[in-house]
């Protein structure tokens, strides 16, 4: 079965960080493009970074630059999210999604920044 899990999300203050991870099972992720969207209340799901597993090119929405980190681990076929420097505009379900031979999303997890 071909499938994206995600988990690491949570509730977090103002300023903190957390780490999402999204791991790939049923196919190699080697030679596809992973990317991380999320989701806010009311709002359309956004890019918010991704990265190209076999040359580890990455790029970001403007709003996550120098806050948020995409990073890959091949042997593990998993991706991670670096959020650091939370805002309570970060609140939402993110999404990982996987873009080759199939396309594949994740179920979603959530994150809430609030105090």
């Amino acid at each position: 079965q071909v499938q994206l899990v995600e988990s690491g999300g949570g509730l977090v203050q103002p300023g903190g960080s957390l780490k999402l991870s999204c791991t790939a099972s049923g196919f190699t992720f080697s030679g596809y493009t992973m990317s991380w969207y999320r989701q806010a209340p009311g709002k359309e799901r956004e890019l918010v970074a991704q990265i190209t597993t076999v040359q580890g090119i990455t790029m970001y929405t403007d709003s996550v630059k120098g806050r948020f980190t995409i990073s890959k681990d091949n042997a593990k076929n998993t991706i991670y999210l670096q959020m650091n420097r939370l805002k309570p505009e970060d609140t939402a379900v993110y999404y990982c999604r996987g873009v080759g031979p199939y396309m594949v999303w994740g179920q979603g997890t959530q994150v809430t920044v609030s105090s």
